[in-house]
């Protein structure tokens, strides 16, 4: 009798560690320490977990950093102030503003406000376009690390029909612009996609973002495609803790030659591509290189 097919697990943490390891190299080979600025505003519990796990790691992996935590009444003017003076500081390499923010602040004015330059989220409308005219840039971390992984483990992009599923400004249309860049043939599908089968079914290399938890199933995945899952869905379960979920139905394993699992995927990637992103601007600002100036892929 034949063996069901199982589908090669990519997993995030090995990736991680060799991305954070060769981060740590190209930081000690700096005169200076590359320093990240972490701005977050209140005490809501995922946010100041996620802002420490950013800072250990970033000391961790030999840079310098430090959080200002601001109260959540700090008004909009003061946030911008603080953006101002970090923008201004040579010492600052990169600055990351913690994401949500409260309501009373206008976020789209708050990210705008930083320099292109010191953006390691890969936000600002600047860096979209440096990314989408071949230019070095800071690009958003999730897709960036999703780039990582796929040359971690010896995924052939060039050439390939490339699907993404899913059109946010974090991961989606980044994640196309990257595929593009590394010469795949890219589709964008997402909630008007007319008959979305054919469209997956025609990837050999599908990115999924979507935020609805098992909305891939095998029969939406080309035999032997390669699926990357970006979704984290936490599903709430009665008396019992929450279920993480991804985007991509486990069975999909029976069709697909690789697939990521969730959780221990790409999450992992996500600081260690911040923390690289510094590190890069690091660089450029180290030769006086806006990095809207020289050619390039990202």
């Amino acid at each position: 009798m034949t063996a069901p097919h199982t589908a090669q697990i990519l997993t995030g943490p090995p990736a991680a560690e060799a991305l954070l390891k060769e981060t740590a190299e190209r930081a000690a080979r700096l005169a200076r320490t590359p320093h990240l600025s972490i701005v977050r505003l209140g005490e809501d519990p995922a946010s100041v977990s996620y802002v420490a796990g950013k800072d250990a790691k970033a000391k961790a992996t030999g840079l310098s950093s430090a959080v200002h935590a601001l109260p959540a009444e700090t008004t909009q003017a003061d946030l911008l102030a603080l953006i101002g003076q970090l923008n201004a500081d040579p010492q600052v390499n990169g600055i990351l503003v913690q994401l949500p923010l409260p309501r009373h602040i206008d976020e789209e004015e708050v990210l705008l406000a930083l320099d292109p330059d010191k953006d390691v989220d890969g936000f600002h409308p600047v860096n979209v376009g440096r990314l989408w005219t071949g230019h070095p840039a800071s690009v958003p971390c999730t897709p960036q690390g999703v780039m990582y992984l796929l040359r971690h483990y010896g995924v052939e992009v060039s050439g390939k029909r490339a699907v993404v599923v899913g059109r946010s400004n974090i991961v989606g249309r980044p994640m196309a612009g990257l595929l593009l860049g590394a010469h795949a043939t890219v589709t964008v599908a997402h909630s008007r996609t007319r008959d979305l089968g054919a469209v997956t079914r025609e990837a050999e290399l599908l990115v999924v973002a979507v935020g609805q938890a098992h909305f891939i199933t095998p029969d939406l995945v080309r035999p032997g495609a390669v699926v990357i899952d970006v979704g984290i869905n936490r599903v709430e379960r009665a008396g019992k803790k929450p279920r993480l979920l991804g985007d991509v139905h486990p069975d999909v394993a029976g069709v697909a030659s690789a697939l990521t699992p969730v959780p221990g995927g790409v999450g992992p990637l996500t600081i260690a591509q911040l923390l690289a992103n510094t590190v890069a601007a690091a660089e450029r600002q180290a030769v006086g290189q806006p990095a809207g100036r020289t050619s390039g892929r990202p």
